[in-house]
């Protein structure tokens, strides 16, 4: 990816102080601790975070407790300072100069306490609701690269168009874009994913694949009669039903490679060429989550995948602010 060397999946921690969607409670911390170690001990070094995650009170909580993780790690040396974070810069709307982005950069890094950021992300364009604003974004991720406070610099949430123009933008100010980040699953494959896809093959960028597991619904755990509480309740009571053929085929094809369904789904993102980020609050997910690596599905297999979720009539919604 760029300059950096990561790992085929990484792990994203939106629900790291997130207490609305996600539950977050500060007791989870120690177990949070216990996910990241095991996620480092078995290879990951790509860990997904922004400057908002976290809810209220404990807004950027995520970017605080990712460095408090590295900081404990008590395994070698070596493997923490391969560690990789991909953090995110939220386009606030008083944020309107590169200088504004900048200074976020240097919060950012002051939270997790590092003297370098991996890869520094544009959360969202404002391309559809305030055009303006999107020049300083852009020379924010120049200026905070020039100024070596990112390794690398990538985005989220930019359809093809936007993309193809951030690349030119940055291309001729000499700043190389290594990573582009995507909703990108069974649950929310399309034309425009796909497009997305190809762009960034052809323009050597590395797509990062954010809910791997539409938040939950490709893990086989919840039925129409069986939701999660709070506002995710409300999203699957309208997509799950219409998820049956693409539920049946991940279920088939989990049994006969002795895998679980939530597997099958990320080891299709790492089939496409993509880097998966599944979210992870417990030891259990992030154990069940690298078991989706060391093995690839079959290209037989993802036909059949492609297929059921074509003919799946639900799809996972789009980002409301990502671009065309």
């Amino acid at each position: 990816m760029g300059p950096l060397t990561v790992s085929p999946m990484g792990f994203g921690t939106w629900a790291w102080g997130n207490q609305l969607l996600w539950g977050y409670q500060p007791s989870m911390d120690s177990q949070l601790q216990q996910v990241f170690n095991l996620a480092v001990e078995n290879g990951i070094n790509l860990f997904d975070t922004a400057d908002s995650y976290g809810t209220g009170r404990l807004n950027g909580q995520s970017e605080k407790l990712l460095g408090k993780f590295i900081r404990e790690f008590q395994g070698e040396k070596r493997i923490r300072d391969e560690i990789v974070i991909a953090t995110k810069f939220a386009a606030y709307p008083w944020r309107l100069t590169s200088g504004q982005f900048v200074q976020a950069c240097r919060a950012s890094r002051d939270r997790m306490q590092i003297e370098q950021i991996g890869i520094g992300q544009l959360h969202w364009s404002t391309a559809n609701y305030a055009p303006p604003q999107e020049l300083a974004l852009w020379n924010g991720l120049v200026a905070m690269y020039e100024k070596g406070l990112v390794k690398a610099v990538g985005f989220s949430n930019y359809g093809p168009k936007q993309l193809v123009k951030i690349h030119d933008y940055l291309k001729a100010r000499g700043v190389p874009l290594c990573s582009a980040q995507v909703q990108f699953s069974l649950l929310s494959m399309g034309e425009d994913q796909m497009e997305i896809k190809n762009i960034c093959d052809c323009l050597e960028i590395r797509l990062i694949s954010y809910s791997p597991l539409g938040l939950g619904m490709l893990t086989g755990k919840y039925t129409p009669s069986r939701l999660p509480q709070g506002p995710r309740g409300l999203l699957f009571k309208q997509v799950l039903p219409g998820l049956k053929p693409l539920l049946v085929s991940l279920r088939e094809i989990a049994e006969k490679r002795c895998k679980t369904i939530p597997q099958v789904a990320i080891n299709w993102c790492i089939c496409k060429g993509t880097i998966p980020i599944p979210g992870v609050k417990t030891v259990k997910q992030a154990e069940e989550n690298l078991g989706a690596l060391g093995w690839r599905l079959s290209s037989n297999e993802l036909l059949q995948l492609d297929y059921a979720a074509q003919e799946s009539p639900r799809r996972m919604i789009q980002n409301i602010f990502q671009t065309k």
